[in-house]
Protein backbone atom coordinates (compact mmCIF):
# COMPACT_ATOMS: atom_id res chain seq x y z
CA UNK A 1 0.00 0.00 0.00
CA UNK A 2 1.33 3.46 -0.82
CA UNK A 3 2.36 5.15 2.42
CA UNK A 4 2.84 8.79 3.37
CA UNK A 5 5.98 9.37 1.24
CA UNK A 6 4.39 7.79 -1.85
CA UNK A 7 1.12 9.70 -1.45
CA UNK A 8 3.02 12.95 -0.83
CA UNK A 9 5.07 12.29 -3.97
CA UNK A 10 1.84 11.83 -5.95
CA UNK A 11 0.40 15.02 -4.43
CA UNK A 12 3.42 17.04 -5.46
CA UNK A 13 3.31 15.60 -8.95
CA UNK A 14 -0.38 16.41 -9.37
CA UNK A 15 0.19 19.97 -8.16
CA UNK A 16 2.52 20.50 -11.11
CA UNK A 17 0.28 19.20 -13.89
CA UNK A 18 -3.42 19.52 -12.98
CA UNK A 19 -4.12 22.91 -11.40
CA UNK A 20 -6.51 25.37 -12.99
CA UNK A 21 -7.44 23.20 -15.95
CA UNK A 22 -11.17 22.63 -16.58
CA UNK A 23 -12.34 19.02 -16.33
CA UNK A 24 -14.38 18.53 -19.49
CA UNK A 25 -15.36 14.92 -18.92
CA UNK A 26 -15.31 12.05 -16.43
CA UNK A 27 -15.65 8.32 -17.10
CA UNK A 28 -16.30 5.75 -14.38
CA UNK A 29 -15.39 2.24 -15.49
CA UNK A 30 -15.89 0.54 -12.10
CA UNK A 31 -18.84 1.76 -10.06
CA UNK A 32 -17.54 0.53 -6.69
CA UNK A 33 -14.46 2.74 -7.05
CA UNK A 34 -16.83 5.63 -6.26
CA UNK A 35 -17.65 5.84 -2.54
CA UNK A 36 -19.63 9.12 -2.74
CA UNK A 37 -22.07 9.99 -4.21
CA UNK A 38 -23.78 6.61 -4.34
CA UNK A 39 -24.58 6.98 -8.04
CA UNK A 40 -21.53 7.17 -10.33
CA UNK A 41 -23.42 9.49 -12.67
CA UNK A 42 -23.76 12.03 -9.86
CA UNK A 43 -20.00 11.82 -9.32
CA UNK A 44 -19.49 12.51 -13.01
CA UNK A 45 -21.92 15.43 -13.05
CA UNK A 46 -20.36 17.11 -10.01
CA UNK A 47 -16.80 16.90 -11.40
CA UNK A 48 -17.56 17.98 -14.96
CA UNK A 49 -16.71 21.64 -15.70
CA UNK A 50 -14.84 22.02 -12.42
CA UNK A 51 -11.13 22.69 -12.01
CA UNK A 52 -8.66 21.69 -9.32
CA UNK A 53 -7.26 24.60 -7.34
CA UNK A 54 -4.97 22.74 -4.94
CA UNK A 55 -4.00 19.25 -3.77
CA UNK A 56 -3.69 18.37 -0.09
CA UNK A 57 -2.68 15.18 1.68
CA UNK A 58 -4.00 13.85 4.99
CA UNK A 59 -2.36 10.61 6.06
CA UNK A 60 -2.72 8.40 2.98
CA UNK A 61 -5.64 10.38 1.54
CA UNK A 62 -5.38 12.83 -1.36
CA UNK A 63 -7.78 15.79 -1.28
CA UNK A 64 -8.30 18.08 -4.27
CA UNK A 65 -9.91 21.47 -3.61
CA UNK A 66 -12.19 22.35 -6.54
CA UNK A 67 -13.08 25.84 -7.77
CA UNK A 68 -16.67 25.60 -6.46
CA UNK A 69 -15.57 24.76 -2.90
CA UNK A 70 -16.27 21.05 -3.19
CA UNK A 71 -13.56 18.39 -2.88
CA UNK A 72 -12.42 15.30 -4.68
CA UNK A 73 -10.88 12.77 -2.27
CA UNK A 74 -8.91 9.71 -3.39
CA UNK A 75 -7.44 6.83 -1.41
CA UNK A 76 -5.10 4.60 -3.42
CA UNK A 77 -5.33 1.71 -0.94
CA UNK A 78 -3.37 -1.41 -1.98
CA UNK A 79 -2.56 -0.88 -5.63
CA UNK A 80 -4.01 2.41 -6.81
CA UNK A 81 -2.14 4.65 -9.25
CA UNK A 82 -2.91 8.13 -10.54
CA UNK A 83 -1.37 8.58 -13.97
CA UNK A 84 -1.13 11.80 -15.96
CA UNK A 85 -1.34 11.19 -19.71
CA UNK A 86 -0.77 13.92 -22.26
CA UNK A 87 -1.55 11.80 -25.32
CA UNK A 88 -4.66 9.77 -26.07
CA UNK A 89 -4.18 6.17 -24.95
CA UNK A 90 -6.72 3.34 -24.64
CA UNK A 91 -7.46 2.39 -21.04
CA UNK A 92 -5.65 -0.62 -19.60
CA UNK A 93 -7.75 -3.45 -18.08
CA UNK A 94 -7.35 -2.04 -14.55
CA UNK A 95 -8.46 1.52 -15.33
CA UNK A 96 -11.28 2.51 -12.95
CA UNK A 97 -11.86 6.28 -13.34
CA UNK A 98 -10.77 8.81 -16.00
CA UNK A 99 -10.79 12.60 -15.79
CA UNK A 100 -10.40 14.45 -19.11
CA UNK A 101 -9.04 18.00 -19.21
CA UNK A 102 -9.53 20.83 -21.67
CA UNK A 103 -5.88 20.61 -22.74
CA UNK A 104 -6.42 17.05 -24.00
CA UNK A 105 -4.63 15.52 -21.03
CA UNK A 106 -6.12 12.80 -18.84
CA UNK A 107 -5.81 11.87 -15.17
CA UNK A 108 -6.35 8.13 -14.90
CA UNK A 109 -7.06 6.09 -11.76
CA UNK A 110 -5.68 2.58 -12.26
CA UNK A 111 -6.31 0.04 -9.51
CA UNK A 112 -5.57 -3.63 -10.01
CA UNK A 113 -6.84 -4.81 -6.60
CA UNK A 114 -9.93 -2.55 -6.78
CA UNK A 115 -9.71 -1.46 -3.11
CA UNK A 116 -9.10 2.21 -3.94
CA UNK A 117 -11.94 4.71 -3.57
CA UNK A 118 -12.95 8.19 -4.77
CA UNK A 119 -15.30 10.62 -3.03
CA UNK A 120 -16.90 13.84 -4.21
CA UNK A 121 -17.74 15.95 -1.16
CA UNK A 122 -19.92 19.08 -1.48
CA UNK A 123 -18.68 22.46 -0.28
CA UNK A 124 -21.02 22.51 2.73
CA UNK A 125 -19.69 19.19 4.06
CA UNK A 126 -16.39 18.67 5.88
CA UNK A 127 -14.32 15.74 4.51
CA UNK A 128 -13.99 14.41 8.08
CA UNK A 129 -17.77 14.17 8.30
CA UNK A 130 -18.16 12.30 5.03
CA UNK A 131 -15.14 10.03 5.69
CA UNK A 132 -15.03 9.20 9.43
CA UNK A 133 -11.56 7.63 9.24
CA UNK A 134 -10.18 11.06 8.34
CA UNK A 135 -11.41 12.41 11.66
CA UNK A 136 -9.66 9.66 13.63
CA UNK A 137 -6.21 10.18 12.09
CA UNK A 138 -3.29 11.19 14.30
CA UNK A 139 -1.63 14.55 13.57
CA UNK A 140 0.60 14.66 10.51
CA UNK A 141 3.95 13.19 11.63
CA UNK A 142 5.94 15.99 9.98
CA UNK A 143 3.85 18.71 11.59
CA UNK A 144 4.54 20.56 14.83
CA UNK A 145 1.38 19.03 16.33
CA UNK A 146 2.93 15.56 16.23
CA UNK A 147 4.96 15.99 19.39
CA UNK A 148 6.99 13.55 21.46
CA UNK A 149 4.32 13.83 24.13
CA UNK A 150 1.53 12.93 21.72
CA UNK A 151 3.46 9.83 20.60
CA UNK A 152 4.33 8.90 24.19
CA UNK A 153 0.73 9.19 25.33
CA UNK A 154 -0.47 6.92 22.54
CA UNK A 155 2.25 4.32 23.00
CA UNK A 156 1.99 4.11 26.78
CA UNK A 157 -1.69 3.19 26.52
CA UNK A 158 -1.18 0.78 23.63
CA UNK A 159 -0.90 -2.81 24.89
CA UNK A 160 0.46 -4.46 21.79
CA UNK A 161 3.70 -4.87 19.85
CA UNK A 162 5.45 -1.64 18.88
CA UNK A 163 5.33 -2.41 15.15
CA UNK A 164 1.57 -2.94 15.36
CA UNK A 165 1.19 0.37 17.17
CA UNK A 166 3.11 2.26 14.49
CA UNK A 167 0.76 0.90 11.81
CA UNK A 168 -2.26 2.26 13.70
CA UNK A 169 -3.30 5.45 11.89
CA UNK A 170 -4.46 6.99 15.19
CA UNK A 171 -0.85 6.73 16.40
CA UNK A 172 1.13 7.76 13.29
CA UNK A 173 -0.92 8.99 10.32
CA UNK A 174 0.37 7.75 6.98
CA UNK A 175 2.78 5.20 8.42
CA UNK A 176 2.86 1.73 6.87
CA UNK A 177 4.95 -1.42 6.77
CA UNK A 178 7.98 -0.03 4.95
CA UNK A 179 8.71 3.03 7.04
CA UNK A 180 7.70 1.42 10.33
CA UNK A 181 10.38 -1.24 9.74
CA UNK A 182 12.92 1.41 8.77
CA UNK A 183 12.12 3.60 11.78
CA UNK A 184 12.37 0.71 14.22
CA UNK A 185 15.75 -0.34 12.82
CA UNK A 186 17.22 3.15 13.11
CA UNK A 187 15.81 3.38 16.63
CA UNK A 188 17.32 0.03 17.63
CA UNK A 189 13.91 -1.25 18.70
CA UNK A 190 12.58 -4.75 18.06
CA UNK A 191 9.19 -4.89 16.23
CA UNK A 192 7.68 -7.14 18.92
CA UNK A 193 8.72 -4.93 21.83
CA UNK A 194 5.63 -4.20 24.01
CA UNK A 195 4.88 -0.50 23.81
CA UNK A 196 4.38 -0.10 27.57
CA UNK A 197 8.02 -1.06 28.19
CA UNK A 198 9.41 1.91 26.27
CA UNK A 199 11.36 4.54 28.15
CA UNK A 200 10.87 8.23 27.45
CA UNK A 201 14.39 8.32 25.98
CA UNK A 202 13.44 5.58 23.51
CA UNK A 203 10.25 7.40 22.54
CA UNK A 204 12.13 10.68 22.00
CA UNK A 205 14.57 8.88 19.70
CA UNK A 206 11.80 7.03 17.87
CA UNK A 207 9.91 10.30 17.30
CA UNK A 208 13.02 11.86 15.79
CA UNK A 209 13.74 8.85 13.58
CA UNK A 210 10.16 8.58 12.26
CA UNK A 211 10.36 12.15 10.98
CA UNK A 212 13.86 11.57 9.58
CA UNK A 213 12.84 8.43 7.67
CA UNK A 214 9.71 10.02 6.21
CA UNK A 215 11.64 13.08 5.03
CA UNK A 216 14.33 10.92 3.41
CA UNK A 217 11.70 8.76 1.70
CA UNK A 218 9.86 11.80 0.35
CA UNK A 219 13.15 13.17 -0.98
CA UNK A 220 13.69 9.82 -2.75
CA UNK A 221 10.23 9.90 -4.31
CA UNK A 222 8.92 7.03 -2.18
CA UNK A 223 9.41 3.30 -2.65
CA UNK A 224 8.38 1.17 -5.61
CA UNK A 225 7.78 -2.45 -4.56
CA UNK A 226 5.24 -3.54 -7.19
CA UNK A 227 2.99 -0.90 -8.64
CA UNK A 228 3.83 2.53 -7.21
CA UNK A 229 4.82 5.20 -9.73
CA UNK A 230 4.51 8.98 -9.78
CA UNK A 231 1.78 10.54 -11.96
CA UNK A 232 4.32 10.74 -14.81
CA UNK A 233 5.37 7.10 -14.43
CA UNK A 234 8.61 7.44 -12.43
CA UNK A 235 9.52 4.77 -9.84
CA UNK A 236 10.36 5.65 -6.23
CA UNK A 237 14.05 5.39 -5.30
CA UNK A 238 13.97 4.74 -1.55
CA UNK A 239 13.93 0.95 -1.86
CA UNK A 240 17.54 0.90 -2.99
CA UNK A 241 18.65 2.53 0.25
CA UNK A 242 16.34 0.69 2.67
CA UNK A 243 18.01 -0.55 5.84
CA UNK A 244 15.87 -3.64 6.46
CA UNK A 245 12.56 -3.58 4.59
CA UNK A 246 12.43 -6.22 1.86
CA UNK A 247 15.95 -7.42 2.71
CA UNK A 248 15.23 -10.76 4.41
CA UNK A 249 18.30 -13.01 4.14
CA UNK A 250 20.61 -10.14 3.25
CA UNK A 251 23.38 -8.74 5.45
CA UNK A 252 22.61 -5.84 7.79
CA UNK A 253 24.20 -2.67 6.43
CA UNK A 254 25.52 -1.87 9.93
CA UNK A 255 26.70 -5.13 11.53
CA UNK A 256 26.52 -7.75 8.80
CA UNK A 257 23.99 -9.96 10.63
CA UNK A 258 21.39 -11.63 8.40
CA UNK A 259 18.13 -9.66 8.23
CA UNK A 260 15.16 -11.68 9.48
CA UNK A 261 11.41 -11.40 9.05
CA UNK A 262 8.58 -12.19 11.44
CA UNK A 263 4.81 -11.74 11.36
CA UNK A 264 2.93 -9.55 13.81
CA UNK A 265 -0.84 -9.17 13.61
CA UNK A 266 -0.75 -10.60 10.10
CA UNK A 267 1.90 -8.19 8.82
CA UNK A 268 5.53 -8.96 8.02
CA UNK A 269 8.31 -7.15 9.87
CA UNK A 270 11.95 -6.99 8.82
CA UNK A 271 14.62 -6.46 11.45
CA UNK A 272 18.23 -7.12 12.42
CA UNK A 273 18.48 -9.49 15.42
CA UNK A 274 21.73 -7.90 16.55
CA UNK A 275 20.88 -4.21 16.08
CA UNK A 276 17.33 -4.70 17.42
CA UNK A 277 17.58 -7.31 20.21
CA UNK A 278 14.28 -8.05 21.91
CA UNK A 279 15.65 -9.63 25.10
CA UNK A 280 17.98 -6.76 26.07
CA UNK A 281 15.34 -4.15 25.24
CA UNK A 282 12.77 -5.82 27.52
CA UNK A 283 15.34 -6.12 30.27
CA UNK A 284 15.86 -2.36 30.58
Amino acid sequence: MPELPEVETVRRGLEVVTLGQPIVGVEVLLARSIALPEEPQAFIDHLRDRSIQQWHRRGKYLLAALNDGSRLVIHLRMSGQLLWLTTLQPPCPHTRVRWFFATGAELRFVDQRTFGRCWWIPAHCRPETAIPTLASLAPEPLSEVFTVWFLAERLVHYRRALKTALLDQTVVAGMGNIYADESLFLSGLHPALPTYTLTIEQIVHLHQVIRQVLREAIAAGGTTIRSFVTPTGVNGRYGGQAWVYGRKGEACRVCGTTIERLRLAGRSSHYCPRCQPLSSAMGK
